[in-house]
């Protein structure tokens, strides 16, 4: 059978699109097909897979995350502005965007767009700190909070050691029932963030929104930095800053490319 996609990178955190109603009802396990069409080297490859539901009757468009190994997930900053950027792009939504998602619905303003590329701020609303003060391994602190998805934000001096061993062991480890996503945090100056990241269900990526706004209310809350704050990935700065203690993402979405998927069922 096949699967019509969309492929678009947030800061080259990669993503699927495809419009829930075109997802043929034989397709079965969404898991399965996840990890099939999520494959590097056996199919079109991304960080994730979204199902897109148009808004209807007053309703915001809604979006469904599913991470590569096929477990699902709450959010994705830098998914939901791919997730705006086809609905603009498609003529379903204009300037400002509303996206229900598993943490809430979310409001997008664009600020930019050239030819497939985008920019949008992102209401990424109030972070919950759980624990200010935690110590998961020796020898490192780090804050545990929510930003709509659970978050592991770890203080680092430098990227010089396995972070992404710790990474992985931090993701499961048994303070975390349903794993977390996890992020290292070097503070460049108080408004200058160099952060590196490993997401639940997905491994190291390139940059990651919640991530990012992990990283920075932890930061906050630590008091090392001050609003606005500039967030350093491996694939360029994502911008953020506080206003009535919410959080507000600034970041590109670029559709790169369209096709199909011809899925087998019981070959992922």
């Amino acid at each position: 059978m096949q699967i019509p996609f969309t492929k678009a990178h947030g800061a080259r955190n990669d993503f699927l699109l495809t419009w829930r109603e075109q997802v043929p009802m034989q397709a079965g396990d969404p898991a399965a097909l996840t990890r099939a069409i999520c494959h590097r080297h056996a199919g079109v490859g991304a960080d994730g897979w979204i199902l897109i539901a148009e808004a209807n009757h007053g309703a915001p468009a809604a979006i469904e995350l599913w991470n590569s190994d096929g477990s699902r997930s709450e959010i994705s900053g830098n998914g939901t502005r791919c997730a705006a950027a086809l609905l603009v792009e498609s003529g379903k939504a204009a300037d400002d965007v509303r996206i229900a998602t598993g943490a809430g619905v979310k409001n997008l303003r664009l600020l930019a767009r050239h030819g497939h590329c985008y920019s949008f701020e992102m209401n990424m609303g109030r972070a919950l700190i759980e624990d200010l003060h935690a110590t998961l391994t020796p020898g490192r602190e780090c804050v545990i909070l929510n930003v709509g998805n659970p978050q592991c934000a770890v203080l680092v001096a430098d990227f010089d050691f396995d972070w992404r061993t710790l990474g992985a062991e931090l993701e499961r480890h048994p303070r975390f029932p349903h794993r977390t996503n996890v992020s290292f945090i070097r503070v460049v100056d108080e408004h200058t963030l160099d952060v590196r990241f490993f997401e639940r269900g997905a491994g190291e990526t390139m940059s990651s929104g919640t991530g990012s706004t992990g990283a920075v209310a932890a930061a906050l809350a630590r008091g090392w930095v001050r609003s606005p704050i500039r967030v350093l990935t491996p694939a360029g700065p994502l911008e953020l800053r506080l206003e009535n203690d919410d959080l507000y993402l600034e970041g590109p979405a670029e559709i790169v490319a369209e096709g199909q998927f011809y899925y087998e069922r019981g070959l992922d």
